[in-house]
């Protein structure tokens, strides 16, 4: 059944903002077709942008979703996986931004067997939890179960570029290369193998996928052959992102960040290609900052280190801009905003983040870091005290706070509760900092 004009309508909703219309067509056309990826996906980005305009009582939002949510891991449990996921659905209607259940619906489509509607989840799993590899790695397996190794290759490349030691992406890349590689060899003895491939789109993507383990010689020759397409056909913003992935495994991060540039400048609101920007703009400053140092230039590394910090800081701007309602994003740029010294501005975007469960702790240690810079020692270990909740005593981050407590305690030339902050780190590391002489100073 041809789908393609009821999607075109939701599309035509979400571009108009008319979120609750744009979510109602995309899920009607899941109840018609539960494997139906473009809707699943297209119901992803509407929801997330619904929520971005109107993020509402997050509170609100889970108690309310507190029903659904039960009834989802029950049905889940019993092995009822389509009701499952509708339940799922329901929940996520309320907060769609919850990583944890989104994974869990991505599990629930895929035990159903509708592997195209759980790569859409697992995808959108890997934006709005860019650290963590596992939606990568999931969307990746349903790409590879769907018969489409490159594209899963790509994904598995994306969670190790993550995480570089996770062993599950190593296996699954190395099999995939060398499936590839079968693939290619069956190519090549083809002949005229462009000709014959009735699927143009799977050329371009084998092509693509041959770059992703080509010698230095064999990424230049791919450089030249490229730039010759995009003479032809200089607006093509695939070409352009193309040449720049070419320029990036080449080191060649300047030019690759001016082709990446040049995309976005096609696609302003595109969150992905703002984070490709920005990425490419912090590889080369590292690597002139690398070079600095190698040649003995202290003061240009120096340099370069502020304008690192001016551009990262720029950078994380644009991406809570993009996607306000991500307390994690505004986690990262407050981090950086710390780092730069500019602690006002960084108590504004913290602030914004703490009431997020996942960016929670985190946010109120560098609150704390912040009050006890500013001097206001009352909301720094309040701060401090609330981050500590649920920390493992013997964990770095407990030892960090509770020798921060200590000193605004001894500043404050109260002795006793100083010493019983540094008492607590010592019983777990006595080789922490200095705390083994503040034992024996402090009375």
């Amino acid at each position: 059944m041809d789908f393609s004009k009821q999607l075109q309508k939701a599309e035509e909703a979400l571009a108009r903002r008319q979120y609750d219309f744009a979510v109602g067509l995309f899920a009607q056309l899941l109840e018609i077709e539960p494997d139906l990826g473009d809707a699943r996906a297209g119901l992803r980005r509407a929801l997330r942008m619904r929520v971005e305009k109107e993020p509402g009582n997050k509170l609100l939002r889970k108690v309310g979703g507190a029903v659904p949510l039960g009834k989802a891991r029950a049905f889940a449990k019993i092995g009822k996986h389509d009701a499952a996921a509708r339940a799922f659905e329901e929940y996520l209607n309320l907060d769609p931004l919850d990583e944890s259940a989104n994974l869990e619906l991505g599990n629930e489509l895929e035990a159903a067997g509708h592997l195209r509607s759980a790569r859409a989840v697992y995808e959108f799993v890997a934006e709005i939890a860019p650290r963590n590899p596992e939606g990568w790695k999931r969307a990746g397996a349903m790409l590879r179960r769907t018969g489409e190794p490159l594209k899963a290759l790509e994904s598995y490349e994306r969670a190790l570029s993550i995480d570089p030691r996770d062993q599950e992406a190593l296996k699954a890349r190395k099999d995939l290369a060398a499936e590839t590689a079968l693939a290619r060899s069956a190519l090549d003895s083809a002949g005229h193998s462009r000709e014959r491939m009735r699927d143009q789109k799977q050329a371009s993507d084998l092509e693509r996928g041959r770059r992703l383990h080509l010698s230095e010689e064999e990424l230049r020759a791919a450089v030249a052959n490229l730039e010759q397409r995009y003479a032809e056909e200089p607006t093509s913003i695939e070409l352009m992102l193309e040449l720049s992935a070419t320029h990036e495994k080449l080191r060649d991060y300047d030019a690759a960040l001016e082709l990446a540039e040049r995309a976005a400048s096609y696609r302003r609101d595109s969150y992905e290609l703002a984070c490709r920007v920005g990425d490419l703009a912090s590889k080369a400053l590292k690597r002139r900052i690398a070079k600095a140092d190698a040649a003995g230039n202290r003061d240009e590394a120096d340099r370069l280190e502020r304008e690192l910090a001016s551009v990262e800081i720029e950078d994380w701007r644009r991406r809570v801009a993009l996607r306000p309602a991500e307390a994690a994003l505004r986690l990262e740029l407050g981090r950086r905003l710390v780092k730069a010294g500019q602690t006002d501005a960084a108590i504004s975007e913290l602030q914004r983040a703490v009431d997020d469960a996942r960016a929670r702790q985190d946010a109120l240690f560098l609150l704390g870091h912040c009050f006890q810079r500013k001097g206001i020692l009352d909301l720094a270990r309040q701060q401090y005290q609330r981050a500590l909740e649920g920390q493992p005593a013997a964990g770095d981050r407990a030892k960090e706070i509770l020798y921060n407590l200590g000193t605004i305690a001894e500043s404050e030339g109260q002795n006793a509760e100083a010493r019983s902050c540094y008492a607590r780190i010592y019983e777990v590391d006595i080789g922490y900092k200095d705390v083994a002489s503040k034992m024996t100073t402090l009375h």
